[in-house]
C-alpha cells in the first residue's frame, strides 16, 4: 500500500482494488476528507489498513518512509513526478505507475503537513420568491458549493455535495435516488431545478403568488416549508450528530407510529415524482399512510375484543371505575395539540377510555332503559362505521335503504296496520317531535309555508307520566309548553280517559284548537301502559291525531304473551318504537311508524333539493326516501336491528322479552320476602320500584321525619355502589314520593344470581345507616 501527495493534494493508492463506494474513491483518486467519518469508504479503508499491519511489521519503513499523520496505519509516502490521471464521470481513474523507490539511505524523515478534514457544508437556505428565481438561486448555490468541495464526480449524489444539493437532474439521478441510495441515506433529493422550471408556468396560472421551496437534506418536515415562521433547514445528517438543546440522535427517525412523521415522509416522497404544488400544498397522490392506519385499527380492535367484548358478561369485573371529573381530566390528557400523538399513545388512550367508562354491557348494570350487548348488532355497527354511509338516496346507499324499508314493513305488521310508512330517527325524543309536527301539518297544511301567523291557539294532550320530550317538542316547534295539557293518571301511572275528555272539552270552550293526543306505552319510571282503546275512542270522537310513545314498551309487541299490554295500538295514527331498549339493537335504533301511506311524511318534510333528489334519474326515485326526513345525513340504524333479527328470528326476540319480564317477577317475589325492602307497586312491565329501609329506620313511626330520612338513603347507597363499582342502580323521587330505587331488567346476560346479588349488595352497603 502506498500514498502520494501532488500539488498539495494528498492521494492514496489502495492497491488496485475498488472500494465499495465504487466511484470517486476508486483507485488513484481519493481526496482525504471527501467522505464522512461514518461512510462505507472510511470503514473499508480502515479494514484494509488493519490487514496491512502484518506487512508493516515484517517490512518496517525505511528512514525515507514517513508516518502519514491522521492515518492509523503505516503508509509509504513519496512525491509523484507526474500529476495523477483525473477520474472521468462514472469511471474509475487509471492506476498510476509507482516510481522506483531509491535505495534506503540514512536521510531525515520528511515532515508532511497534517491534512485538515474539510468542513461539512452548511445547511442550504430556504429559497423564497418566484419559481424562476428559486430555480436560479438553487443552481447558483450548487455551483458555489461544488467549487468549495473540490473535484469529485460532478452531478453525483455521493458524498457531501450530493447530499446537500442536487445537480442537474437526469433519469439516472431520479432512478438512483428512488433506489438504494435514498433508502441508505434517507435523503429526499427531488430534482428541484427541473421541477421548478417545469411547473413554473402552471403555478403562475394557478396562483401567481410567491412560492417557497427548500433543498431537503435529511429533513422530516413537510415540503415545501410553510412561509410563516421558517428559520431554515436542519443540518445535514451525520452519524452521531446531535442537535443543540435536543440531545436526540438526529440520524434516527421520529418515534415509530408518529402520525406527523408518516405524513412528512409521504409528502417528501411525493417530491420525487414530479410533484405538483399549489399554494404550498402537494397534490400528488395520497398523504395518508394506509398501512400504519390499518395496523392501528387492527391493534385497537384487539383492545376492544379483549377489554370490552370478552369481559361483557364477567361479573368479577367492575361496572365502573369511578373518578372525580378533575382527576379524570388529568388521566385522559384531553388537550388537543398542533402535532399528532403517536399510535402507542393513542392505543393507551383507547385503553384508558374503556377503563374509566361505564360498562353498560355488564350483567349488573341496571341504571337505564338499555343494557347488555348483542353480538350481531355489534358487528352490524362495525360494518356501518367502516362503510360510513348516509341514507338519503338509493344511489349512495342502496343496501341500507332496502334494509330500512324491509324492517319498517315488518314493524308495521306487529302494530297491526295493513299498510303504512316510517323512518328511523336519532332517538325516541326526535320521533315524538316528528309525530307532533306531522299531526299539526295534518291539522293545518298551510303552516309549512305560512308559519304560525294567523293560526289559532293549538293545544295537545298527554299524561302526567309522559316522557319529557313532549314538553321539549312543544317548545321547539313553537307550540309553547303552556299549551300542553297534562292529563291526570291513576295510582299505577296510567292516563285516566275521563280526565282526557274533560280537558278536550275545556280547550274547545276556551277557543283553542286541540289537534293531538299523546299516549304512553311503557312510562319511563313506573313502566305503565295507558288504556289505548279508550283513548282512541276519544280521539275519533273529536277528530284528534293519536300518537303512541311506545319507545320503551313497544318491544312487548313481539311477545305473544305480553303484547296484550299494547291492546288498541293498531288504532293509533303514529307510533314511536325503540328497538335499542328491550331488544338490545344498540343505541341508537328508533323508528317512527305512520299509519298514513299517502306520502304524508314526505309532504310535511320535503324540501326537494335538486342536487340530491333529481326526478330524471335512471332508477326508481321512490327509493330516495331521504326527503321525508328533517335530516340530510342519516345513519343506517335499521341495519343493526335487521341483522340481529335475521340471526335470532322473531322467536329469539320474543324469548328476550319473556325472560326479562320473568326475571322482574322473580325480583318482586324476593323483595316481598326480605326485611327492609318495600315495593312501591306491583310492576306491569320490567320496571321494579322499591325502597330500602335501613335497620335504624325500621322501628320509626310513619311520618314526615321518617320519610325525610328515608329520602336520604338511596343517594348514599348509590354513591357507595358507584365508588365500589359493584353495580349501578337508578333512583329518583316521583309524584310526591321520596327517593326510591328503580330496577330495570333488560340484558339476556342477567341471571337469577344477579337478582339475588342486587338485594344482598344493597343490604351490605347500607348496614351502617
Amino acid at each position: 500500500m502506498s500514498a502520494t501527495t501532488h500539488s498539495g493534494s494528498l492521494k492514496i493508492a489502495l492497491g488496485g482494488r475498488r472500494c465499495r463506494a465504487g466511484r470517486c474513491c476508486a483507485v488513484g483518486s481519493l481526496p482525504v476528507g471527501h467522505h464522512g467519518s461514518g461512510s462505507r469508504v472510511v470503514r473499508h479503508r480502515r479494514q484494509r489498513n488493519k490487514l496491512s499491519q502484518a506487512e508493516t511489521a515484517t517490512n518496517p519503513p525505511t528512514p525515507e518512509q514517513g508516518q502519514l499523520p491522521g492515518i492509523r496505519t503505516s503508509l509509504r509516502v513519496y512525491r509523484s513526478p507526474t500529476p495523477p490521471v483525473p477520474s472521468r464521470l462514472g469511471q474509475p481513474s487509471a492506476r498510476l505507475p509507482a516510481p522506483a523507490v531509491p535505495s534506503p539511505t540514512p536521510t531525515p524523515t520528511p515532515t508532511l503537513p497534517t491534512p485538515r478534514r474539510r468542513r461539512r457544508p452548511a445547511a442550504p437556505r430556504v429559497l423564497i420568491g418566484s419559481p424562476e428565481a428559486a430555480a436560479e438561486r438553487l443552481r447558483s448555490a450548487g455551483r458555489r458549493l461544488r467549487a468549495r468541495i473540490g473535484p469529485g464526480r460532478r452531478g453525483s449524489n455521493k458524498g457531501h455535495a450530493g447530499r446537500c444539493l442536487p445537480s442537474a437532474p437526469s433519469s439516472h439521478h431520479e432512478g438512483e435516488m428512488e433506489g438504494k441510495r435514498r433508502r441508505r441515506h434517507s435523503c429526499f433529493l427531488p430534482p428541484l431545478p427541473r421541477l421548478l422550471r417545469g411547473q413554473a408556468e402552471g403555478w403562475q396560472k394557478a396562483g401567481g403568488g410567491q412560492c417557497l421551496f427548500a433543498c431537503p437534506t435529511r429533513v422530516s418536515s413537510p415540503l415545501p416549508l410553510p412561509a410563516a415562521g421558517v428559520r431554515g433547514l436542519r443540518k445535514p445528517h451525520r452519524r452521531g450528530y446531535r442537535r443543540d438543546g435536543d440531545q436526540r440522535d438526529f440520524g434516527r427517525r421520529r418515534e415509530a407510529g408518529s402520525a406527523r412523521s408518516r405524513v412528512d415522509i409521504c409528502k417528501a416522497e411525493m417530491l420525487q415524482k414530479n410533484a405538483i404544488l399549489v399554494d404550498g400544498v402537494i397534490l400528488n397522490g395520497p398523504i395518508m399512510d394506509s398501512r400504519a392506519g390499518e395496523k392501528f385499527v387492527e391493534e385497537a380492535c384487539k383492545i376492544i375484543m379483549e377489554e370490552v367484548i370478552q369481559k361483557a358478561d364477567d361479573v368479577t369485573e367492575k361496572v365502573c371505575e369511578w373518578q372525580d371529573p378533575e382527576t379524570l381530566k388529568q388521566i385522559l390528557d384531553l388537550e388537543m395539540r398542533d402535532t399528532g400523538e403517536s399510535h402507542q399513545k393513542l392505543l393507551q388512550l383507547c385503553q384508558d377510555v374503556i377503563q374509566y367508562s361505564v360498562k353498560t354491557s355488564h350483567p349488573r348494570f341496571f341504571n337505564q332503559l338499555y343494557a347488555g350487548i348483542d353480538y350481531y348488532s355489534l358487528v352490524a355497527r362495525f360494518i356501518t362505521e367502516a362503510l360510513n354511509p348516509s341514507v338519503y338516496t338509493y344511489e349512495v346507499s342502496p343496501v341500507f335503504l332496502l334494509v330500512e324499508e324491509a324492517v319498517i314493513k315488518k314493524m308495521i305488521e306487529f302494530i297491526g296496520w295493513e299498510e303504512g310508512d316510517g323512518i328511523f330517527n336519532p332517538g325516541g325524543s326526535v320521533s315524538n317531535m316528528y309525530a307532533m309536527n306531522l299531526a299539526r301539518y295534518k291539522f293545518c297544511p298551510e303552516i309549512k309555508e305560512k308559519g304560525l301567523s294567523g293560526l289559532p291557539r293549538l293545544v295537545l294532550f298527554t299524561s302526567e307520566e309522559c316522557h319529557y320530550s313532549m314538553k321539549k317538542a312543544a317548545s321547539f316547534l313553537g307550540i309553547g309548553t303552556k299549551n300542553v295539557y297534562f292529563i291526570k293518571t291513576d295510582e299505577r301511572g296510567k292516563m285516566i280517559p275521563e280526565e282526557l275528555e274533560k280537558q278536550v272539552q275545556r280547550a274547545r270552550k276556551e277557543g283553542s284548537a286541540p289537534f293531538l293526543v299523546c299516549a304512553t306505552a311503557g312510562t319511563t319510571v313506573l313502566g305503565a301502559f295507558d288504556p289505548l282503546d279508550k283513548i282512541a275512542d276519544i280521539c275519533e270522537k273529536h277528530g284528534l291525531w293519536l300518537h303512541v310513545d311506545a319507545s320503551w314498551g313497544g318491544s312487548a309487541l313481539v311477545s305473544r304473551k305480553h303484547c296484550r299490554l299494547l291492546h288498541g295500538i293498531h288504532r293509533a295514527d303514529s307510533v314511536a318504537w325503540n328497538p335499542h331498549k328491550m331488544l338490545l339493537a344498540g343505541i341508537q335504533c328508533c323508528a317512527l311508524l305512520v299509519k298514513d301511506n299517502s306520502g304524508l311524511l314526505k309532504k310535511c318534510y320535503s324540501a326537494e333539493a335538486a342536487y340530491l333528489f333529481q326526478q330524471d334519474k335512471f332508477y326508481d326515485v321512490s327509493y330516495d326516501t331521504g326527503d321525508k326526513s328533517i335530516q340530510c345525513s342519516r345513519r343506517p340504524d335499521a341495519f343493526k336491528f335487521w341483522l340481529m333479527w335475521k340471526a335470532l328470528g322473531t322467536t329469539g326476540l320474543e324469548e328476550r322479552v319473556n325472560r326479562a319480564l320473568a326475571l322482574a317477577r322473580y325480583l318482586v317475589e324476593e323483595i316481598k320476602k326480605r326485611e327492609g325492602f318495600q315495593l312501591l307497586l306491583e310492576p306491569e312491565y320490567a320496571n321494579v320500584c322499591f325502597w330500602y329501609i335501613p335497620p335504624s329506620l325500621r322501628k320509626m313511626e310513619d311520618g314526615p321525619e321518617f320519610w325525610q330520612k328515608l329520602h336520604q338513603v338511596a343517594p348514599i347507597i348509590k354513591e357507595r355502589m358507584m365508588k365500589k363499582g359493584s353495580m349501578m342502580l337508578g333512583y329518583q323521587p316521583h309524584q310526591g314520593k321520596v327517593n326510591f330505587f328503580r330496577q330495570v331488567v333488560i340484558s339476556p346476560q342477567v341471571s337469577r344470581e344477579d337478582m339475588d346479588f342486587l338485594l344482598d349488595e344493597i343490604e351490605l352497603l347500607a348496614k351502617d345507616l
